[in-house]
């Protein structure tokens, strides 16, 4: 059962990183484009510059992004990551100790999932694996060389 298991383990985390990437994304486009009702229910979006609420968002949205298409996927997660740990420790950590007194389980699991990402890369079906795939198979292979005695 276990070998079942660590062959399927490149497909599980493809899954994993594709629904982490697709909700943080979410929540980027709620706060920069009005998507799902918006900041305010009716399509209300985040003013352009505000700190740190709009700079957050473009990082959900782009980093989402690019974790969801498995894309630059260690360098995305990372950022996301650090945003969200700063989103953590300034909001909601100042309110009370634990997250779920301050309403701050989404940015601690988020903060983790993407951390997570970091070590792993972003497992199969991932543009990352596609690219490397085709940039070993443009590579000529290398050729023995004769050693030339001086």
């Amino acid at each position: 059962m276990p070998g079942r298991l660590d062959s399927a383990q490149p497909y599980a985390l493809g899954l994993f990183r594709i629904v982490v990437g697709l909700l943080f994304a979410c929540h980027g486009a709620v706060a920069l484009l009005g998507a799902l009702g918006g900041t305010d229910g009716k399509g209300g979006t985040v003013e352009l510059g505000a700190w740190p609420h709009w700079y957050a968002g473009l990082i959900e949205l782009v980093g989402g992004s690019l974790v969801l298409l498995g894309l630059g996927t260690r360098v995305a997660a990372f950022i996301s990551s650090g945003a969200m740990a700063y989103a953590y420790f300034s909001v909601h950590q100042p309110e009370a100790l634990w997250p779920v007194q301050n309403d701050g389980e989404g940015s601690a699991m988020y903060c983790w999932a993407m951390f997570l990402l970091v070590f792993t890369g972003s497992g199969a079906f991932g543009l990352d694996r596609l690219f490397a795939r085709r940039a070993r198979a443009a590579q000529p292979e290398p050729t023995e060389q004769a050693q030339v005695a001086a």
